[in-house]
């Protein structure tokens, strides 16, 4: 028997007795041949590997001769150890007896079993003995399979540190400090060694380190650190320490009820989680960088099939069954990739979706595309995760999500069979079919009940006859039947076949619908069908969206919509939500084309019911700001009211998708002042959640569209709003572009805006006294233009800012009147602001005791406003006050508050509140952070 050691020096043995080969070719042989142990490989590939492309003479008889040789120096001058096949030679060896062979399969088993994950990573990188094919010469193997093989090798290591930090082990530091100086450019890497020296209680080395990497970026690359190291840097500045406990996001839609057959797809799919063995290779197949290990993709299955099959269906009822074996948990999108608008999802829109889910703090998020995608492979990279990307379009559509390393399992469905994801990542294709007679009755039978199925098998029969096999057809009949269980199945088997025509053959799904749409009690009923399921925007429509696309009031409305819910037409996925299958969008804007010749109307009534139920949510999130005039909608657009800002916020967050498509819609209408009106509207609710990309995207929109409408003014304040979201993403000069570009266009009244806007970005860029003097000038215009509400925010600006200078009494003298107008005025956010300023000046006076009551006030009212950052902030600067007068009770009570609120919002929150109490003690800033 021959062992190979390939990873390191090589190493060779018989029948348990080294082997030392002689420098040259003969090393390079014996690793071809053992990379494929146990299969045959070619005389040319063996020819290509060991002498290179240019060989002189007969590669054959240059193969024949060594392979002698090689023989001889085993110590076997027969076959015993390398045998001739037709057109190659085989190594008579199991893969478990050459180590890079093992060291691959080692490290399949530790994705796939996450139970196993940590032992099979300690086994694999044990194998390690240094630079793979150490001694061999062999242009093909130092240059396509050793980098292959290192990379799995770093990449096993990546995630094995990890595992250890996330368990409180102790990775092997001079390993790591060896292979960072081995590979000076390899952020992800250089970030875990960061992890283990703050873990070690090491941060200045961290540090010092950190500045070597970041030094060597630029002047090598000319690039930044990656997101990663920066926020890795963030936190060791913070004193903080490294996260255990990574986002783990849980976004399948919810578990399919009355799920029955399909077995045999069910197995199939069963089969991507058990490692594949390894498999053999054609004879005339060319050298690959990865011959004698197993891919490094992800696995990836593709549903496809035609539309109404169950594609969705079979991949969330199967995900929900395996989804515990994906610990670091699941990711969902739907692609929309057949939409009746012809709009599917875009990849950088998915890919943002998923950096949300994944915790990443809006300042973190790269500005392109490109690099977005490369966060979220590097977020992905050794993790074990599940990713449901349904109903794609096409490969372009899905090749940008798909993860960059194993251990993740990605599904996608489509209509397509997305050939090249088979062929480029080696996809499993899963074609499904209609289903078989006695799959389509369990269906029924789940739907209706075993009883009435069974009472009468021949109207059952008929109807899956007729239903060809289609689950949404079956559904859709199945819940007509449902409205009226008191029916024989055989009334309704022949109102079927009396709709569809006496036809001895299965019809198509559209026959279906329109069966079912023209059974409809009314044409209210169907004309809701066509307009709530033809032209909503978005993936969800409200009652108050339906009534507003029929001009209706809502009384008339919730029948129609229930009676469509009942005939499975509509489904109502949460309260007062309704939604359906693409194939009946579509259906249902074909009718709407053909039948309603008001649909611009009604588009533009639905449009007109979100930019003034978006614009009431806003006040309630507002303070007196700056007035925007909005014309009154017209009567027969349904505005929702909100009684608070809890309900305002939370309207928001449920209706976000849909008033994004609300505005594309609007741009496309030409409904170029609605599309201000909404892009001004989301501004704050989109900073309060941190959607920062996509407050940028919306005031991009808005200025487009003001441009569109010759308005200056207009233009001015989208361009203000847009500076803000840009300076949210440190973009700074980019920001005070648009600033400049606002104030020679403005009229003063918008100029004093722009001015207090300015305040806001050199505040971010901590320019605090260039602030300072932007919040005069923004005073000064807002108190020659009478504007009190705006003299009231400017003085607050001004005195924070005179604060941070050091001069406390006139901080607390501009605050206190600043508070006396927002008071009067009825500002309550900014009311709360001024209380906030009002505490910090007295903290940094060092009156704790002053603090206290003015943090209270501030508290009382961030409640009040519902806004959640706020209040923890507050929370822990009362703490801190609390701790500095000695009272470590109340101070640790405020801050186990604090810490509750937090651990519900963006991880860097709890950077931004520690670097806030930094700014004033030290020691307090310390304490809340042991509190953690």
């Amino acid at each position: 028997m021959v062992t190979v050691e390939l990873l390191g020096p090589l190493r060779v043995s018989v029948g348990g007795r080294p082997v030392e080969l002689p420098a040259g070719r003969l090393r390079a042989l014996l690793a071809v041949l053992a990379m494929s142990a146990g299969r045959a490989v070619p005389t040319d590939r063996l020819a290509i590997a060991v002498w290179g492309t240019d060989a002189g003479g007969a590669p054959g008889t240059n193969v024949r001769t060594n392979v002698k040789r090689l023989r001889h120096a085993l110590g076997t001058a027969d076959e015993q150890l390398i045998e001739a096949r037709p057109g190659g030679y085989l190594l008579m060896a199991e893969p478990e007896q050459v180590d890079a062979l093992r060291f691959g399969r080692l490290l399949d088993e530790a994705a796939a079993d996450p139970a196993a994950e940590r032992s099979r990573l300690a086994a694999a990188l044990a194998l390690w003995r240094g630079t793979p094919f150490d001694g061999i010469r062999s242009d093909w193997l130092e240059r396509s399979v050793g980098p292959a093989l290192l990379e799995r090798y770093l990449t096993a290591l990546e995630r094995r540190v990890d595992l250890d930090l996330a368990t409180g082990a102790c990775p092997i530091l001079t390993v790591l400090t060896d292979l960072a100086e081995r590979h000076p450019l390899r952020e992800s890497l250089w970030a875990r060694l960061l992890r283990v020296l703050q873990s070690a209680g090491r941060p200045a080395e961290a540090l010092e380190r950190y500045e070597t990497i970041r030094r060597r970026l630029a002047e090598e690359l000319g690039a930044d650190p990656s997101p990663e190291l920066r926020q890795v840097h963030a936190e060791l500045l913070a004193g903080d320490s490294p996260p255990v406990i990574r986002a783990v996001p849980r976004q399948l839609p919810a578990a399919v009820s009355g799920f029955a057959g399909r077995e045999a797809e069910l197995t199939a799919l069963d089969a991507l989680l058990r490692p594949p063995p390894a498999l053999p290779r054609r004879a005339d197949a060319p050298p690959g960088p990865l011959d004698g290990t197993r891919s490094r993709s992800p696995s990836i299955a593709v549903i496809a099939g035609t539309a109404g099959v169950g594609k969705t269906t079979l991949a969330v009822h199967w995900t929900h069954r395996v989804s515990g074996q994906f610990p670091d948990g699941q990711l969902y999108v739907d692609l929309r990739g057949y939409e009746p608008s012809g709009e599917p999802v875009r990849p950088a829109a998915a890919i943002r979706e998923f950096l949300d889910a994944l915790r990443v703090p809006p300042h973190q998020v790269p500005d392109t595309p490109a690099a977005q995608a490369g966060l979220y492979r590097s977020l992905l990279a050794g993790r074990r995760m599940l990713v449901l990307l349904d109903n794609a379009r096409d490969a372009a559509q899905v090749a940008p999500l798909l993860p960059g390393a194993s251990g993740c399992l990605v599904v996608v469905t489509s209509r397509d069979h997305l050939a090249e994801l088979v062929m480029t990542y080696g996809a499993h294709p899963l074609t499904l079919d209609l289903l078989p007679p006695e799959d389509a009755g369990r269906l029924l039978a789940v739907r209706l009940g075993r009883d009435r199925i069974a009472a009468e098998p021949a109207a059952v029969e008929e109807i899956v006859h007729r239903c060809a096999g289609l689950p949404l057809a079956l559904a859709i009949v199945a819940a007509r039947a449902a409205i009226h269980p008191a029916h024989p199945l055989g009334a309704l088997a022949g109102e079927f076949r009396d709709a569809l025509g006496a036809l001895d053959r299965a019809v198509d799904v559209r026959a279906i619908f329109s069966w079912s749409y023209e059974t409809l009690a009314d044409e209210a009923a169907a004309r809701t069908f066509r307009l709530v399921a033809g032209l909503h925007p978005g993936p969800g429509c409200t009652i108050d969206a339906a009534a507003s696309l029929l001009g209706v009031p809502v009384s008339r409305v919730r029948a129609p919509l229930a009676e469509l819910t009942r005939a499975n037409l509509l489904t109502e996925h949460a309260p007062g939500r309704y939604s359906c299958h693409d194939l009946l969008r579509a259906y249902a804007s074909e009718l709407c084309e053909a039948r309603d010749a008001d649909r611009d109307e009604a588009r533009h009534r639905v449009v007109e019911h979100y930019v003034h139920s978006a614009s009431a949510a806003a006040t309630h999130l507002y303070g007196r700001t700056e007035i925007i005039a909005l014309t009154a909608p017209r009567p027969e657009v349904r505005v929702t009211g909100f009684t608070g800002t809890d309900e305002a916020m939370a309207w928001f967050e449920d209706q976000r998708p849909v008033l994004l498509a609300a505005l594309d819609l609007a741009v496309g209408l030409g409904l170029d002042r609605h599309v201000c009106r909404l892009a001004g509207a989301l501004f704050v609710f989109l900073h309060r959640r941190g959607r920062w990309h996509d407050r940028a995207e919306t005031q991009r929109a808005a200025v487009a569209a003001a441009r569109r409408l010759g308005d200056p003014v207009e233009e001015a304040r989208a361009r203000r709003n847009l500076a803000a979201a840009l300076a949210d993403l440190g973009r700074f000069d980019d920001a005070h572009h648009h600033l400049d570009a606002a104030l020679h266009q403005d009229v003063p009244s918008g100029q004093a805006w722009t001015h207090y806007f300015r305040t806001l970005v050199y505040g971010f860029q901590g320019r605090t006294a260039e602030a300072l003097e932007a919040a005069r000038r923004a005073h000064d215009l807002f108190d020659r233009l009478g504007d009190e509400a705006g003299q009231a925010i400017a003085l607050t600006d001004l005195g924070w800012y005179h604060g941070r200078l050091g001069d406390h009494g006139r901080a607390l003298d501009l605050c206190e009147q600043a508070l006396v107008r927002h008071q009067k005025l009825g500002n309550r956010p900014y009311e709360a602001h001024a209380w906030s300023c009002l505490a910090d000046t007295h903290l940094r006076l060092g009156d704790p005791g002053g603090a206290v009551p003015c943090y209270r006030q501030a508290l009382d009212v961030f409640r009040e406003l519902g806004d959640p950052y706020a209040e923890a902030s507050t929370l822990a600067h009362l703490g801190a006050s609390h701790h500095l007068a000695g009272d470590h009770t109340t101070a640790d009570e405020r801050w186990r508050h604090a810490h509750a609120l937090l651990r519900d919002l963006d991880p860097y929150t709890f950077d931004q509140v520690h670097a806030q109490l930094t700014t004033i003690d030290r020691s307090a800033a310390d304490a809340f952070r042991r509190r953690r």
